[in-house]
């Protein structure tokens, strides 16, 4: 290889570095089995930039995202819409979100759209990140990017009881 041809390969080298370097903050994640729903791209592609003073990161997974460093939000797209849950339900601003709170001791919740398809499911670190802003941030692109499918929360005490049955 001649010399000038060598320097050239070598800036190009040296010039890719830095974008290598900031590769390395890129947060490990695995995709949903729906993540390739078109739905989740409407919504991956106009994720807010920061949630909750959190910064968005990288993710290498499809239909993901990530705010925080280290990061304390984890978004994911694309789960199947769960079943009717034994889980505190809350509405927020016309979504519905299951809500995980067996970690709490350790301020870690998951958050889970109810009634939407297909699912977004949330991970986060009320240290860090409230689960308010979370709703808030997210909630007009699942209101405008995930179809309902007809479930809504309620409460155990909305629920009819069932007939008792006739001798």
């Amino acid at each position: 290889m001649p010399r000038s041809s060598r320097s050239l390969a070598l800036l190009a080298v040296l010039a890719l570095v830095p974008g290598l370097a900031a590769c390395s903050t890129t947060v490990a994640m695995e995709p949903a089995k729906l993540a390739n729903d078109p739905a989740c791209a409407s919504v991956i592609s106009r994720l807010p930039e920061s949630i909750s003073g959190q910064e968005r990161r990288w993710t290498d997974a499809q239909a993901t995202g990530a705010w925080g460093d280290p990061a304390s939000i984890l978004m994911t797209c694309g789960l199947e819409p769960p079943a009717p849950s034994t889980l505190p339900c809350r509405s927020f601003d016309g979504v519905d979100w299951l809500v995980d709170e067996s970690q709490a001791a350790d301020k870690l919740f998951t958050l889970t759209t109810y009634g939407r398809e297909p699912a977004i499911q949330v991970f986060l670190n009320q240290g860090t990140a409230s689960s308010g802003d979370v709703a808030q941030a997210l909630g007009p692109l699942i209101r405008e990017y995930l179809q309902p499918t007809g479930s809504v929360c309620t409460a155990a005490s909305d629920v009819a009881a069932s007939p008792a049955p006739t001798p």
